[in-house]
């Protein structure tokens, strides 16, 4: 068989497969590294000192130079345009709001107009208002504009912070989903180039927080994932124990906590991280059923289900609740007197409380209660919020106003309707206009490259993840489905591709699992790695370049009307 070119696959210890090998870092890396054979052919020598060191550290030197790069892009000018663009106009000034009072309140209708002009004037007023949306996000918001002043640049100056962290958060996942430095730092930089993260990272909307808070619930339980399996491989010795692994308990898992709370503060931000809390209680419970199953469980689902369902459900789901109740504070703590306090806050004052005779469920609609509960004795700001939910509910579900750039969820992958935030058309002569006319627009769209070699990515994937059962695509595709599919249950309501910026991380991770199976296994040919590194190079070149070529209209800068004409691909981006 060896005459065929047959190889044997490598045999790896019951300890690997649980946890594989990191590929660098301080107790993995040796203490001296033998220099690099292309630093040498190109004349380069480094002290072995510092190779040694630079080696040992990479892991962690690499994430953070992508990281610095992608923040370097979202500062710069980040206050242009010097406008309240699309839907800060709620946000920005909700933000504000939160700060000075604990809740938001009404603006009157020149505020926009006050607040931007060189004077300014910002018209705070106490009257409480309604909205749609949680308060995380706002307060986030929120401390740049007590950093830097109600102007555009505080607005979105922590909107900035965590969307450059995330570059450096998806490095470091990157890193650990496909255990190469490598890998991560593509992942990194792909979403540095992204341009619909791009351009969220640079408004104050909501969305980009949620994706931040949903990545990082992600990478949590990636950690969680990691360090549990090596305490069952500490545990075991090189053979599966089937009385132990029936057994075994998990103990305390730091990290899924701090992922429940991760995903609480999604939740906190929009309504939308309610399906992560779902998916992700899943996803880590299936992860601790291959632990078990590798362990050598007889029964590894019934005893998944027995020991292991009931802390994950309590990790995720009622840590994120604590923490979504808790996210409402500043509104709790306002005054019960009507119209001095936040909306509603007042309504349980003298009312008796039953509950609810009707419920809204998914796929099912509007069902009547087969009977009504007294609930008096819950306190009155939580009958209120309560109350104060269930109107914010039957207005997201029931939004259906047209809006020029409203879009289907079927359209999000391939990018068919993207959402112009800013646009102004000024003549020779404004605003540095040179050309007859020109086109300043802010164009919330992915980098068309980058998102179309995603949706074949996402096939390899499924590949990978139903015939290959490989566990890091299919983690991949969970952090896909809870951020697009629950939208396919609202095709009627008005949604906007900007809401696909939550699962974009897992777009790049799909493309760098991609661009790994391009560069192809480490066991492969020499011929064979560098022809796939030189098109999986290509690629992040290509998708480079596509970024470059759209980053005008990423930022709002002012270029001729044909130079704008030329970006528009399709008549849909108009």
């Amino acid at each position: 068989m060896a005459a065929l070119g047959y190889q044997a696959p490598p045999r790896t210890t019951l300890a690997d497969r649980l946890v594989p090998p990191m590929p660098d870092g301080p107790g993995v890396t040796p203490a001296v590294v033998a220099p690099s054979a292309l630093l040498l052919r190109a004349g380069v020598q480094l002290p072995a000192s510092l190779w040694n060191w630079l080696c040992r550290w990479s892991g962690w030197i690499g994430p953070l130079l992508v990281a610095l790069f992608g923040g370097l892009l979202r500062f710069w000018n980040l206050g242009s345009p010097g406008a309240i663009i699309f839907d800060e106009t709620y946000y920005a000034k909700d933000a504000y709001a939160l700060w000075q009072g604990g809740y938001e309140t009404s603006w009157p209708d020149s505020a926009n107009t006050q607040i931007i002009q060189p004077h300014q004037v910002i018209p705070y007023q106490v009257d409480p208002a309604f909205v749609v949306h949680p308060p995380v996000g706002k307060w986030i918001i929120g401390m740049g504009e007590q950093l830097f002043g109600m102007h555009p640049f505080g607005w979105r100056f922590m909107v900035a912070v965590l969307g450059t962290l995330s570059i450096l958060m998806i490095a470091r996942i990157g890193r650990r989903l496909f255990r190469s430095t490598l890998l991560g730092c593509v992942a990194g930089l792909l979403l540095s180039v992204d341009g619909l993260h791009f351009v969220m990272s640079r408004t104050s909307l909501l969305d980009l927080i949620v994706m931040f808070w949903i990545l990082a619930a992600f990478g949590f339980l990636l950690l969680d994932r990691d360090r549990t399996r090596g305490r069952i491989a500490a545990r075991l010795a090189e053979l599966p124990d089937t009385a132990l692994a029936h057994t075994m308990r998990l103990g305390l898992r730091p990290y899924r906590l701090a992922a429940g709370v991760c995903v609480g503060l999604a939740c906190s931000t929009k309504w939308s991280g309610m399906y992560v809390a779902a998916f992700f209680g899943l996803l880590t419970v299936f992860w601790d059923l291959g632990a078990r199953k590798l362990a050598g469980a007889r029964r590894p689902y019934w005893t998944t289900l027995v020991r292991d369902g009931l802390p994950a459900f309590a990790s995720i789901v009622l840590v994120s609740l604590v923490v979504y109740v808790s996210s409402w504070s500043g509104w709790l703590a306002s005054s019960t007197v009507p119209g001095k306090g936040g909306y509603g806050r007042d309504w349980a004052v003298g009312r008796h409380g039953l509950s609810t005779e009707f419920v809204s469920l998914p796929l099912l609609g509007k069902v009547k209660m087969p009977f009504q509960v007294d609930m008096t004795w819950v306190p009155g700001g939580l009958r209120a919020l309560w109350h104060y939910h269930a109107q914010m509910y039957n207005f997201n579900i029931g939004l259906s106003t047209p809006h020029l750039y409203q879009s289907n969820p079927w359209s999000w992958l391939v990018l068919g309707r993207p959402v112009s935030f800013y646009y102004e058309s000024p003549h020779q002569g404004q605003s540095g206009c040179k050309a007859t006319q020109c086109a300043s627009e802010v164009l919330a769209i992915g980098t068309p490259l980058l998102w179309w070699a995603g949706v074949v990515a996402l096939v390899y994937c499924l590949y990978r993840w139903a015939l290959r059962r490989d566990w890091r695509a299919g983690a991949v595709l969970c952090g896909l489905g809870a951020g697009l599919l629950p939208w396919f249950e609202y095709q009627h309501r008005t949604i906007f591709l900007f809401y696909a910026v939550a699962f974009v991380p897992f777009i790049v991770l799909a493309v760098t699992m991609l661009v790994g199976a391009m560069i192809g296994p480490a066991t492969a040919s020499h011929e064979r790695r560098l022809a796939g590194g030189a098109a999986a190079g290509l690629l992040v070149l290509a998708v480079v370049w596509n970024f470059l070529y759209f980053y005008p209209l990423y930022t709002g800068q002012v270029i001729p009307m044909d130079d704008w004409r030329s970006r528009m691909w399709f008549t849909s981006w108009i």
